[in-house]
């Protein structure tokens, strides 16, 4: 496996210090206990269980679904506000370089294994996480909530292996009465999140890729983010290398599917891919315009 540039290392670093950030209270994988501070009220971007022991910090999609259980008297504003900014900001840059989860998908990569490259396949199967945020992230609390009259968050309930490798399974580790109350909901989410992280093993960022309804909701943002990777119109030949070398199902760079890690750049003939992330804003001396213009002298 090709070792990793000197940039692939700078992200990597921010998303191991994102992930130390959102888990800062280190001592509650010791004792088990929740962190209850005024910043457990705050969403972080990425996908990190508000019932870690270590977040200092809540989900974005935890609080999305429980804001549905107040529906009858107030709009989710706080939830979707932020998703919208943070949509709008980032897109999936956040994926890329906020988001532990995904941070623990790539170092599952990195073991040595045969695997499964991108196809047509794994394309269509990009389509299933918008369908588990339409089903499970909203359909679910919100029919719950006028059948019973409690908003049940149905991705946190029954799928997300966030929750359960960085929430649930320290939990129950660290506590021996919740291992006696443990059944089979607990045991479902255990084997969902083991066959997820085998996955990772062999299908780059599996998870991320066909599972994860907030990237599903980042990636409605990232044709008109602002962050991104920027493209020289002009220096750019149109011939698709950077799209074949992306691991994640791509169509384009910045569509929906790209997560602005910018590797593509190191890849592209004509240096037309500057990993800078501001993709509508191109200044006269960029490094790609000085490149075609000194090829052009």
């Amino acid at each position: 496996m090709k070792k990793p540039d000197f940039k692939t290392k700078k992200r990597r670093l921010i998303q191991l210090l994102s992930a130390l950030i959102y888990n800062a209270n280190l001592g509650g994988f010791l004792t088990g206990g929740l962190f209850k501070g005024k910043s457990k009220g705050i969403c972080v971007p990425g996908l990190n269980c508000y019932s870690c022991p270590g977040a200092v910090g809540a989900c974005p999609l935890g609080v999305l679904q429980n804001a549905f259980g107040e529906l009858r008297y107030k709009l989710p504003l706080y939830a979707v506000g932020f998703l919208l900014l943070t949509g709008v900001l980032l897109g999936r840059a956040v994926c890329g370089f906020l988001c532990p989860f995904g941070f623990l998908q790539e170092l599952l990569y990195r073991i040595p294994t045969p695997k499964l490259k991108k196809n047509k396949i794994t394309k269509k199967l990009s389509f299933l996480k918008y369908l588990i945020l339409a089903v499970l992230v909203i359909g679910w609390p919100v029919a719950t909530l006028f059948v019973t009259g409690t908003a049940v968050p149905g991705f946190c309930k029954f799928l997300c292996p966030a929750g359960t490798v960085e929430g649930g399974i320290p939990l129950v580790i660290a506590n021996p009465l919740l291992r006696e109350t443990i059944g089979f909901l607990f045991s479902w989410k255990v084997c969902i999140a083991l066959l997820i992280l085998l996955g990772c093993v062999f299908i780059f960022r599996a998870f991320c890729r066909f599972l994860c309804p907030l990237g599903a909701i980042y990636a409605l943002f990232n044709p008109v983010a602002i962050l991104g990777v920027r493209v020289d119109p002009k220096a750019c030949t149109g011939c698709g290398k950077c799209v074949r070398f992306c691991k994640m199902d791509v169509s384009k760079i910045n569509g929906s599917e790209c997560i602005r890690c910018g590797e593509c750049a190191a890849v592209c003939p004509e240096n037309a891919v500057d990993p800078s992330f501001f993709p509508k804003i191109m200044k006269k001396n960029d490094p790609v315009n000085k490149k075609r213009k000194d090829d052009r002298s």
